[in-house]
């Protein structure tokens, strides 16, 4: 339990500290994400390598996004994602319906506007964990109501 609330105050703050550094330099009121997103992907590559030091390599993608919704997302929010839909040509929704970091707001439209601010870091985890198993991939995600979101994974494939 109390790592649960150290890790949202954590959070937290790494949103307050990048909207404070992108207001600095920039004078206005758009939000760049970025450094949220990459402190996600450092993150999530580093956690990546711990958990699948002992695994043996995966078959296929669709096996490693198994893993990412069952193990990895287990590890990290203490709870399995509850949908995973591909189209089976390298692009991957996974929904999670009560997305820790979004559960704490309204279930009202008025806070719709500040939830990229909250998925910005998962979208960084998951695209840094995927790097470490050498999937190179753009995530996204989307919030259409409080508290679901759904990320989207697109690999890029060469």
């Amino acid at each position: 339990m109390a790592d649960d609330i150290v890790f949202e105050l954590l959070h937290s703050e790494i949103i307050n500290y990048a909207l404070e550094q992108v207001k600095d330099v920039t004078k206005n009121k758009d939000t760049d994400l970025s450094v949220v997103e990459y402190i996600g992907f450092a993150a999530g590559y580093k956690i990546m390598e711990r958990l699948t030091r002992e695994w043996p390599r995966f078959k296929d993608e669709l096996d490693t996004m198994k893993f990412i919704c069952t193990d990895f997302w287990t590890c990290i929010y203490k709870k399995q994602i509850d949908n995973l839909r591909t189209n089976h040509q390298g692009v991957y929704v996974l929904q999670d319906n009560a997305f820790r970091f979004l559960t704490n707001f309204s279930n009202g439209q008025q806070y719709l506007e500040f939830a990229p601010r909250y998925v910005a870091y998962t979208c960084g985890l998951i695209r840094g964990g995927l790097a470490n198993l050498c999937i190179n991939s753009v995530v996204t995600a989307e919030v259409q109501a409080m508290p679901s979101c759904k990320f989207h994974i697109h690999v890029q494939r060469t």
